[in-house]
């Protein structure tokens, strides 16, 4: 290129040539610079640690070898805890959606709308500025694999909150309401950037094989990784070799070998993503995180690591859980233990303060950062009291199963006082003994409470957008139909046993225009007729149980009412769908959409799907 460049000016006179080869030295020399400023912009961005958060499901402090667990088998997390800084004192909220909210937000649940599972409040509100979108507004590449149980339809999507690729399944676990339908754990499908897409392979595998991808992928700039297992939640499915590894346990009963084997794929896991940073030589500048997101479903009927209580309990062994970091880069290795008292809402505010993040919270956080306690700063740590309780109704209820911590005391439903220094098993109330302090921690709990109905949130809602181009037709089901008895109309075995329950949904039309409103029985993938009765699918060695046999129902009628649209439609015979067109103005609704059987009898429609025309 050089050569032809000269070539085409043999005719210019010297001083042409000088002055145009000054020019091109001139220019040579911006490039060089240019080049030079994008390197060293490069070399400073990629100098940002990447974070990898790996968050199991139902997996408590017991259910780890490493925490004395004698039958399950999980030497890689051991290994990594040996290297780790360990928070020993380490609080998240009883059940799924709550404790995930909080992570997101470094806010108290509560305050989120994510007090519940289901009936709409597990839909982390829209105003809420969250992990991810932090991450991204710092430039960092946000992935998001497995379970994320804050919203399945838009704006609550992960892809809709800051996350650039996103593999997942529906609702708070495989099997639920919104999953895709009769996933099974193997060979599933699940929603990857907003599409589905089927994947070979049991779930546990294929969710952190994206997630390798993805770190693959994006190995040469910052990246936020968040492994979301829905392991070891139930179905307690499993591949047969990894339940065969607890089958010769003497009084292990079968769920429990089931179990175990789910956390010791985890583990194998967890092995693959270690060998996998190593192998990119990026180990050393990576955040990695373990932890879990309520207490343990069930394992503490085998071991409970000293803890009372399990998954939904007030009491310590709902919500104190591991937490595992290891950052060789920032000096966060050797295997050190941290018993301060500290929170899921303390990782957000963490992270920022880690990482430099330019970040000004719009809403007051709950948590802080533990930086000082990592590096052995906090000379002035306070004494801090902090709240879990286990809600799972539609509205917030004060004094609900509820526990005030600090350092040295627990609170529980405001009769039950526990010194922890000697009773971690809180096995001895010592209410009446220390009434001074049980007043102290009440106080406290009543400012908090305040402070969170000073939020309003038992009057504000997460609603749904329909009618919008990120999501259209939108595929709503009646996990997030807002009901005070709900049964299991939530799970997909609730459409197939014909569930009974009545509610609505809280939808928003974000534009004037033709709707089509299409109610279901079962999602259209399915294939299956309203009144549809199926055989159950046949065992399989390696599941622990498969979908039910359907129940005859016999729907006749369905019926829809929201905004000025109110009508009813008879179902016919091998309908699969029953559909309603009308205008509606933009603007927010409660939508009522039921099916309705020969007896009266009021069902919900498990699915229904809302599209602008």
């Amino acid at each position: 290129m050089k050569h032809n460049l000269f070539k085409s000016n043999r005719k210019l006179g010297n001083q042409n040539k000088q002055g145009f080869v000054a020019k091109s030295l001139s220019v040579f020399m911006i490039l060089a610079c240019t080049s030079s400023a994008v390197m060293t912009a490069q070399s400073k961005s990629k100098e940002k640690p990447n974070v990898i958060v790996v968050i199991t499901d139902d997996q408590g402090m017991g259910d780890l070898g490493s925490y004395g667990n004698p039958y399950v088998k999980t030497p890689n997390i051991d290994t990594f805890y040996e290297d780790a800084v360990r928070f020993n004192n380490y609080h998240v909220s009883t059940t799924c959606a709550p404790s995930r909210g909080a992570i997101m937000s470094g806010r108290h649940t509560n305050r989120l709308n994510v007090f519940h599972t289901i009936t709409g409040r597990s839909l982390l509100f829209e105003d809420e500025v969250i992990l991810p979108q932090i991450f991204a507004q710092n430039g960092y590449t946000n992935g998001m694999f497995g379970k994320w149980h804050l919203g399945d339809n838009y704006p609550y999507r992960p892809e809709d909150r800051g996350f650039h690729e996103v593999v997942r399944h529906g609702g708070g676990g495989i099997t639920q309401g919104p999953d895709y339908w009769n996933n099974d754990y193997f060979d599933d499908t699940y929603w990857h950037n907003g599409k589905t897409e089927k994947y070979e392979g049991y779930c546990t595998d294929v969710f952190f094989s994206e997630a390798l991808d993805f770190i693959e992928t994006n190995k040469d700039k910052p990246f936020f990784c968040y492994i979301a297992t829905n392991a070891p939640h139930g179905p307690l499915n499993v591949p047969k070799e990894y339940m065969d590894m607890y089958k010769d346990v003497d009084g292990l009963e079968e769920k429990f070998q089931r179990f175990y084997g789910m956390i010791t794929n985890i583990d194998d896991n967890f092995k693959l993503l270690e060998d996998k940073l190593a192998a990119l030589d990026i180990a050393d500048n990576t955040i990695l995180i373990f932890t879990t997101d309520n207490g343990t479903a069930g394992g503490n009927k085998v071991f409970d690591a000293g803890l009372r209580g399990g998954k939904g309990s007030e009491y310590e062994g709902g919500h104190r859980v591991p937490l595992l970091i290891r950052w060789p880069n920032g000096e966060l290795t050797g295997g050190k233990d941290i018993d301060k008292l500290v929170a899921h809402y303390d990782l957000l505010p963490t992270f920022v303060d880690l990482l430099g993040f330019d970040f000004n919270p719009v809403k007051p956080l709950d948590g802080k950062s533990l930086k000082p306690l990592l590096y052995e700063e906090a000379e002035e740590w306070p004494n801090r009291i902090l709240y879990m309780d286990t809600q799972r109704l539609q509205n917030l209820v004060k004094y609900r199963k509820y526990s005030v911590m600090d350092d040295n005391w627990r609170l529980v439903n405001g009769t039950e006082l526990y010194d922890m220094n000697k009773d971690r098993s809180q096995t001895t109330n010592v209410f009446d003994k220390h009434p001074e302090v049980a007043e102290r921690l009440a106080v406290g709990y009543e400012k908090w409470w305040q402070s969170i109905m000073d939020e309003n949130v038992n009057e504000r809602y997460a609603y749904i957008k329909v009618g919008s181009p990120e999501d259209n037709p939108s595929r709503i089901s009646s996990h997030d139909m807002m009901t005070g008895k709900f049964g299991h109309m939530w799970h997909q075995y609730g459409a197939t046993s014909g569930a009974q329950a009545s509610g609505n949904w809280k939808i928003e039309f974000v534009e004037d225009g033709d709707y089509k409103i299409s109610l279901c029985r079962f999602p259209r993938e399915s294939g299956l007729a309203i009144n549809a009765t199926f055989p159950a699918e046949k065992q399989r060695i390696e599941l622990e149980r498969a979908m039910p046999a359907s129940t005859k129902s016999d729907f006749e009628e369905a019926y829809i009412y929201v905004a000025d649209l109110e009508k009813t439609a008879r179902i016919e015979k091998g309908q699969k769908e029953v559909s309603f067109t009308a205008k509606v103005s933009a603007g927010k609704y409660d939508m009522e959409a039921q099916l309705i059987d020969k007896d009266k009898r009021v069902h919900p429609a498990y699915y229904v799907y809302i599209e602008k025309l």
